[in-house]
């Protein structure tokens, strides 16, 4: 068999019963609520006609009640005790509970204390122990309801904060622009060294093959010199003439 999962929140049953319950009725729900274990959080139920009419009469104790439950803390309870009805041991631990939830809310480090450890098997806080100096290092609290007051102050905190987000991403997209600018100037300039070292060789490349062709030419010329050094001389004939004369001359008496 598949298991059920509970997709309903530990409130939710109390707030179908508010729409049928009036008076004294709608005072023992909010009895109910104020003890019922997993249930910290109240402002739907708040919210309820039929709760807020609770406003007006001898009830009204418990319409407060139930709004310091839902925003206020164990030493507003202490300070207002006097219009406020008595509550059972049950829902002051859960109120004490509640105001551990607002100072994690505040601080990151408190206490360790036997209540502290009440909220963590609740599973409305988690953290680190840091046994030498008794405290507990919060990483989660559970959050509670919220001020209708303190919505514009939210709305306002989230509007800096997406002002924030704008202003970071302007930046950033100026820095992928300069980066992108710099880079086509790198492509530029590697492009333009290599180009003038293609030209480079193709000047040198081009200078060799035209010494090449020089020294070709004079080796040609020097060979024809040598070859014509080696021919014979041609003697002058006025010698041959000279030679040939004295074979005719006679001796004088």
């Amino acid at each position: 068999m598949a298991e059920c999962v509970k997709t309903s929140t530990p409130l939710e049953q109390y707030v179908l019963l508010a729409k049928g319950t009036k008076g004294a009725a709608a005072v023992g729900l909010i009895k109910q609520v104020l003890e019922a274990p997993g249930v910290y959080v109240f402002g739907e139920l708040l919210e309820m006609p039929n709760i807020q009419e609770l406003s007006d009469g001898a009830s009204s104790q418990y319409l407060d009640a139930l709004n310091l439950f839902a925003f206020g803390t164990y030493h507003d309870y202490k300070e207002n005790k006097s219009r406020l009805p008595e509550l059972s041991e049950v829902a002051l631990k859960k109120l004490k509970q509640l105001t551990v939830v607002a100072l994690a809310a505040k601080t990151k480090r408190i206490p360790y204390t036997d209540l502290i450890i009440e909220c963590i098997y609740a599973g409305i806080l988690q953290g680190k122990l840091d046994q030498n100096n008794q405290q507990l290092e919060v990483e989660y609290a559970i959050g509670r309801d919220i001020r209708p007051e303190a919505v514009s102050d939210i709305i306002n905190v989230l509007q800096e904060w997406c002002d924030g987000c704008e202003t970071v991403l302007a930046n950033i997209e100026e820095q992928i622009t300069k980066a992108n600018k710099y880079k086509e100037i790198k492509v530029k300039t590697k492009q333009k060294i290599q180009d003038e070292v293609e030209n480079i060789k193709k000047a040198i490349k081009a200078t060799s093959s035209s010494q090449e062709g020089n020294d070709t030419d004079m080796g040609v010329d020097t060979r024809e010199v040598d070859v014509s050094s080696l021919k014979p001389v041609k003697k002058s004939s006025k010698m041959k003439g000279l030679r040939g004369s004295g074979k005719f001359w006679t001796k004088s008496n």
